[in-house]
């Protein structure tokens, strides 16, 4: 459990750098001067669409990688090892038919987007290398986290990212890239980029070796891996068309789409601060998972399990409530275009939406790596089928922009409550404890008395007080009720590194 806390902690302190350089590139694409609403919320639908073409392109490659990559590593020497070279090629096989698929259904998309999101239509041939980057860049990603290399991964994906884009939002400010024109269309090649730097740092390491001579694993688990992939693809499938329809159903119903993307996306962004510590726990423990249930220790699962809830929990409530607290006045203190205030209760529904996923733990894992993998079907089926109708009477018909996080938020409850009840019933596995409710009354409590403390002050340097009162609060209420066994450890560990504490 140490390595696993070591690497969240070190990719936690990655991904919060890179959300450090998200907030900076989400302030140049939203100040008073900047981008255009169209223009930002293009970006949302890129990212949107490359995630519906990777969801399609992968052909259950991912989760071929962490159930089988154990029995390959324990089998084979790196040179014969073969899983990452099939994983590849059938993944690319998968994006020569989506990108076929998306080439006869472009007359499609220029009936549904063409009124209300025209941009999109214009610039639809340059999501394609977009979507084969971020596809190329997830498998390869997939790969490293078996191989303990998520804080690299992690670096890639949430900070060099990000540096390419703030470097092209830039460059467009001062006028050396001239027009959106050319900033979008280089910003198409941000994922190839990053995935190629990933791919050469694993051939370097002598990580991966690209080999196609079917090895005895192969062929010994051939027939069980074409039924994980056949099951657990349709489930992750239908889990990430369920994931981004909302983003694509704002641009091709509501009237101005792209402008009304733009605010949902930025709530979204915010939304994402609070899933720091999920990614980086995700891509540590889905390698120690796989072992485990191949080793049959279900000690070990049940302890990554409740800890990922806990840990998850803490920052996901304490995440919430301090940027509930400071939401209108960051949008006037950094000068925003005003517009975007409108984002505040979209952050309200899509943050307890995230607090849900992530106080449940990394159930998805524990599943998608067990033997009740098939499980992830059904429930990415039952996800599917609330989701889209919800999402579009709720948008179409009431509440607009507000409708699919209120949706989400329903759907994804009902989808971990069905999660929570299958690993307790199936596995007698549950992560939660009173220190599950004490964390949440911590959140209410601390929210409140920073509220009422300076509800009537605004401007900057109150802003930043009231941060600094609630985060002082809260961490001084979750070090005297013990929220978390990882807590004190990295205490001491930091202490230790400062000279505090003596070895």
């Amino acid at each position: 459990m140490s390595q696993i806390r070591r690497q969240s902690i070190i990719s936690s302190v990655v991904v919060y750098i890179g959300f450090g350089l998200g907030f900076l590139n989400t302030y140049l694409f939203t100040r008073q001067g900047g981008f255009t609403k169209e223009e930002y919320g293009l970006t949302g639908i890129f990212m949107a669409v490359a995630t519906l073409m990777y969801s399609f392109a992968n052909l259950g490659m991912p989760a071929y990688i962490y159930k089988f990559y154990p029995y390959y590593n324990d089998n084979l020497d790196k040179k014969k090892n073969d899983i990452f070279s099939w994983a590849i090629l059938i993944t690319m096989i998968g994006f020569c038919f989506v990108t076929i698929a998306g080439i006869c259904l472009k007359d499609v998309v220029i009936r549904k987007f063409g009124q209300n999101s025209p941009d999109f239509v214009k610039y639809y041939n340059w999501v394609f290398p977009f979507g084969l980057g971020l596809t190329l860049f997830s498998i390869a990603e997939t790969y490293a986290w078996q191989l303990k290399r998520s804080v690299f991964t992690n670096f890639l994906r949430e900070v060099q990212f990000r540096i390419f884009t703030t470097i092209l939002i830039v460059l467009t400010l001062v006028g050396v890239l001239a027009k959106f024109d050319l900033f979008i269309k280089l910003y198409a090649f941000e994922y190839l980029a990053v995935a190629i730097v990933l791919l050469v740092y694993l051939i370097i390491k002598g990580e991966v070796h690209f080999n196609f001579t079917v090895s005895i694993v192969t062929k010994k688990f051939f027939k069980k891996i074409l039924v994980l992939i056949s099951f657990v693809y349709g489930g992750t499938l239908v889990y990430f068309i369920a994931s981004i329809f909302d983003q694509v159903l704002i641009a091709s119903v509501l009237k101005d789409g792209l402008s009304q993307l733009a605010v949902f996306t930025f709530a979204l962004y915010v939304a994402s601060i609070m899933q720091a510590p999920q990614r980086s726990i995700i891509s540590a423990s889905t390698g120690p998972l796989s072992q485990a249930w191949k080793d049959k220790d279900l000690a070990k699962i049940e302890k990554i399990y409740r800890q990922s809830c806990i840990n998850q929990l803490i920052f996901a409530v304490g995440a919430f409530a301090l940027i509930w607290l400071n939401f209108t006045d960051a949008i006037f203190a950094f000068h925003m275009q005003s517009g975007y205030a409108d984002a505040k209760w979209i952050f309200f529904f899509i943050g307890l939406m995230r607090i849900v996923d992530m106080g449940t733990g990394v159930n998805a894992q524990v599943i998608g790596t067990s033997t009740s993998w098939k499980f992830d079907f059904y429930t990415g089926i039952i996800l599917l089928a609330i989701t889209i109708p919800l999402n579009y009477i709720l948008t179409k018909y009431y509440y607009g922009v507000l409708g699919p996080a209120i949706a989400n938020l329903f759907s994804f409850t009902v989808y971990n409550a069905i999660r929570f009840v299958f690993l307790k019933k199936k596995f007698n596995l549950q992560p939660f404890s009173i220190q599950t409710l004490n964390t949440i009354l911590l959140g209410i409590v601390c929210y409140y008395c920073c509220y009422f403390l300076f509800r009537n002050y605004h401007g900057f340097w109150i802003l930043l007080i009231r941060s600094i009162v609630f985060i002082g609060l809260y961490i001084a209420g979750m070090l005297w009720l013990k929220l978390s066994t990882d807590i004190l450890p990295v205490l001491w560990t930091l202490q230790k590194k400062l000279g505090i504490r003596k070895a």
